[in-house]
């Protein structure tokens, strides 16, 4: 599985620029983290992986698959959105969509380019893509609740669990907060993610700075840093200006125009990455002579489900998984080396798959 980024913002705060960007550099980059495009406003993407190129070249893989990433280029907001101004239920339907919410926030001052408020406040910008997403989330919760009060009658108890859930959701977005704060049980988590709530999204704010400020921000990107921190999300900085020069570029002097601009990597790599610190995801592997591939779970992910991720077949019939930590394959140059050191593991049905965990899956047809 990857996962499913959806890309908001403001009209005007570099949003598309940045999606469009983000794109072509993907479809730039080396054939082993191909670019394809689905709609016209989404895009797959191969999630880069130095140790994926690493574990080919060790076992002599013929072709290396990436795990991959989509992100969704979301119509552009404006206030209203909940009641359908705009583009607004065309909006909420795809964000419903998403793993999680890239909200894109203007941080750069550019007399050229007009604010769709007259301003820039990043802030506050976020705070009225949050606020459209809580008033959505309220009239759903009204509907719903209204719809259960039949089956409710009747003690059916799906009906009050999600009545109980709802409520508690209500009374969050009633406060004025999101209801991804809502503190929910385990034995409540699969009936919680049904119900499908726009401000139960993770939210990652990309701070899009001008180009002379991609390294260190600047005091737009500071306020956002503080606001995310206090609200437990992510941030990240990126120039979706540098980040379109790049995508016109090969990846050799992508690489030397990043140099010298004293970045590390392409905001793409920094977007993906902060994307899965946020969703708790990992990665691990299966490598052959054939091909090498990365797979990405949840942080927690047993063996079974980790093989589950390949084929429901493997799950059901999962017997044990050979494994090896990324680490030692590398320094035994390989399986056959790793087996000889005994740093191969047999591994049961009730192991969690660590991040970069070398896998062979064993299980009956």
């Amino acid at each position: 599985m990857g996962f499913k980024m959806g890309i908001v913002g403001l009209p005007n705060v570099g949003k598309s620029t940045l999606f469009n960007a983000l794109t072509k550099t993907a479809s730039a980059q080396a054939a082993n983290f191909p670019f394809c495009t689905i709609e016209p406003n989404v895009g797959e993407v191969g999630v880069p992986d130095a140790r994926l190129d690493k574990l080919a070249a060790i076992a002599g893989s013929k072709q290396i698959i990436p795990t991959r990433m989509t992100f969704v280029d979301i119509a552009g907001l404006v206030k209203g959105a909940s009641k359908g101004e705009g583009l607004g239920n065309q909006f909420l339907a795809n964000i419903r969509e998403t793993d999680a919410i890239a909200h894109v926030l203007r941080c750069f001052e550019d007399g050229d380019v007009t604010h769709v408020d007259g301003r820039v406040d990043p802030v506050a910008d976020a705070e009225t893509i949050e606020t459209e997403l809580m008033l959505a989330d309220l009239e759903s919760i009204e509907k719903r609740r209204a719809n259960l009060v039949r089956k409710l009658k009747g003690n059916d108890k799906e009906a009050q669990q999600q009545e109980r859930l709802l409520a508690e959701a209500q009374a969050m977005l009633e406060d004025g907060k999101p209801a991804r704060l809502v503190e929910v049980d385990e034995d409540d988590a699969k009936a919680w993610k049904m119900l499908q709530l726009l401000s139960t999204k993770p939210v990652l704010y990309v701070c899009n700075v001008g180009e002379s400020e991609s390294v260190a921000g600047n005091a737009h990107s500071a306020k956002v840093a503080e606001m995310a921190a206090a609200q437990g999300n992510s941030h990240v900085i990126i120039s979706a200006q540098i980040e379109e020069e790049i995508s016109q570029l090969e990846s050799e002097e992508a690489q030397m125009f990043l140099d010298e601009m004293g970045l590390e990597e392409a905001g793409l790599d920094r977007l993906i990455r902060a994307g899965y610190e946020l969703l708790h995801l990992e990665t691990y592997f299966t490598v052959g002579p054939k091909e090498a591939r990365a797979w990405t779970i949840r942080q927690g992910t047993s063996g079974p489900q980790a093989a589950g991720v390949i084929h429901g077949d493997f799950e059901k019939g999962f017997i044990r998984a050979e494994t090896i930590a990324f680490d030692d394959f590398v320094a035994c140059n390989g399986e056959q080396g790793a087996k000889e050191a005994g740093k191969m593991r047999s591994e049961g049905k009730s192991y969690v798959v660590k991040d970069g965990d070398v896998m062979h899956f064993l299980f009956n047809t």
